[in-house]
């Protein structure tokens, strides 16, 4: 399934300047995954080395920080919102 995710203006170089991103996938792992391969760089900026979320990064899913859901495991439904943030302070893009 397809669903719009928002990145943030940081991002934004990596995307090529785009504020949105269609992709798919059943989970936010596969979403990640369909972002790299569309905007090779953008996974090491959202995971750390281990494949965990940044600490500086958070990711919503209509509204929900996904650390309080399934943490990458969190699936993913066709008109999901997914919405990327940047902490207000902390790590390097």
């Amino acid at each position: 399934m397809s669903v719009v995710v928002r990145i943030p203006t940081p991002l934004r170089r990596v995307t090529n300047g785009q504020e949105k991103a269609s992709v798919d996938g059943d989970n936010l792992i596969q979403i990640i995954d369909s972002l790299e391969s569309q905007y090779p760089g953008i996974r090491e900026r959202l995971c750390d080395e281990a494949g965990d979320l940044r600490h500086f990064v958070n990711i919503y899913i209509n509204g929900e920080d996904v650390r309080f859901l399934e943490g990458l495991e969190t699936g993913i439904k066709t008109g999901d919102e997914i919405s990327i943030v940047p902490a207000v302070a902390g790590g390097a893009w």
